[in-house]
């Protein structure tokens, strides 16, 4: 049996430090704070006894738990990442622990106002009964993906101090700066030495995905002319004016808020600027790779046509691929994705195969010789104040973590 309280008292410690990435930091980590966690990990593994932990000067984490069975089995490795979203603040998290949830509203910050409810977010209603670990309302929680990194922590342990489970060699691996698109950049696939992996990084219970979006980041350099507003006439161009004339041009319901499951966006996260320049900072997504490249020829083919407006290059814009969809990779060994499967159901959960509407650490590393599908970690809600985790999911994806690597000696 997976211990309740030492699998809530590990997350709890880890999602109390600080480890917010920043995608303008050419460093990695991206900040200094990460290795905040990354040093305590690494010494909870040699503390667990795998001797081989190491520590590299990018932050990643590896070690290895030995094999305990006498048959050929694939090296097997299982990852998570340690930072947490710049999109909302992960400093001095507060985590409130529900227990015997009634399904009912939760009140996160009485004097803020701020309630966690199943008016609002109807998968709550799944785990009336349960215990949820959630926010006070000023932070997100960190279960993305602290949550993984517990669950793999506690297989781990678990299958240390029960040598009578037969599995061959796992990996462990944990990375930094997912969050901003670069944890598998300097990740050493040679290394690691598995035949395959999973990342523990998806949502609620039984979700099991092997594709995701294909990603690139945008920015939209807009060039205005500031002059008097007095003496302006015929003489000013107000960039942030054809800035809104961009914003205005492209297809107003394929943003995140207007499209799900396969289908792909455009999303303004950023703007900042002036009279002289505005800078649009957009992210493009979609599953399908030539729906994708069409997404960026929209963008510069409306660029092309505001110039042309009038007269003069105001506008430039710069592309940069962040991830590609990991399926093309992954249905050549769809075994990998069967194993999971298979354990998900020997121990009771339902698997929920769907595309990721986001990246993974695996997507990337699947394109580097490492097929890596997505399992659940169990959290809702991510990058914001109502994220919460029922701990009955962390400790199902624990369950599926040892029944994966029991089940992988039988392959």
């Amino acid at each position: 049996m997976i211990e309740k309280d030492a699998l809530v008292n590990r997350f709890l410690s880890y999602v109390t430090i600080d480890t917010q990435s920043d995608e303008n930091s050419l460093s990695t980590p991206s900040t200094s704070k990460q290795w905040d966690l990354a040093n305590k990990l690494h010494q909870e593994l040699l503390d667990m006894g795998l001797s081989d932990a190491s520590i590299d000067e990018n932050g990643y984490i590896m070690a290895t738990l030995p094999s305990t069975t006498s048959a050929i089995v694939p090296t097997i490795g299982f990852i998570a990442h340690y930072d947490t979203t710049p999109d909302f603040t992960g400093t001095n998290v507060n985590p409130l622990i529900i227990e015997n949830y009634d399904g009912k509203d939760i009140v996160l910050n009485a004097d803020l106002d701020i309630v966690l409810s199943p008016g609002d977010f109807d998968d709550l209603l799944q785990y009336e009964g349960q215990t949820l670990i959630t926010t006070d309302g000023t932070t997100l929680l960190g279960a993305d993906d602290k949550a993984g990194i517990t669950e793999i922590m506690e297989a781990v342990k678990y299958l240390k101090n029960n040598p009578q489970i037969e599995h061959g060699t796992i990996r462990v691996g944990f990375t930094p700066d997912e969050e901003i698109g670069r944890g598998a950049h300097k990740f050493d696939v040679d290394k690691f030495g598995a035949a395959w992996a999973y990342t523990m990084d998806g949502s609620q219970i039984g979700e099991l995905e092997f594709e995701n979006f294909n990603a690139a980041g945008v920015k939209v350099f807009v060039k205005g002319k500031s002059v008097h507003p007095g003496y302006a006439k015929g003489k000013m161009i107000n960039s942030i004016y054809i800035a809104q004339d961009f914003i205005n041009s492209l297809p107003r319901l394929e943003t995140p808020e207007h499209t799900s499951d396969r289908e792909g966006f455009f999303h303004l996260n950023g703007i900042t600027g002036d009279v002289e320049q505005t800078v649009l900072e957009y992210i493009i997504r979609d599953h399908d790779s030539g729906h994708f490249e069409a997404r960026k020829e929209v963008l510069h083919n409306l660029a092309v046509e505001i110039n042309s407006q009038y007269g003069l290059e105001l506008i430039s814009i710069e592309i940069k691929d962040q991830y590609f969809n990991m399926r093309e990779k992954i249905e050549p060994v769809m075994h990998i994705v069967d194993l999971a499967e298979d354990a998900m159901r020997a121990i009771g959960v339902k698997p929920l195969i769907k595309p990721i509407r986001g990246g993974t650490d695996g997507s990337q590393l699947s394109f580097m010789g490492l097929p890596c599908p997505n399992i659940f970690a169990g959290g809702h809600n991510f990058h914001g104040r109502f994220e919460y985790v029922p701990v009955e999911s962390m400790i199902k994806a624990t369950e599926v973590i040892v029944k994966i690597a029991e089940l992988a000696t039988k392959l």
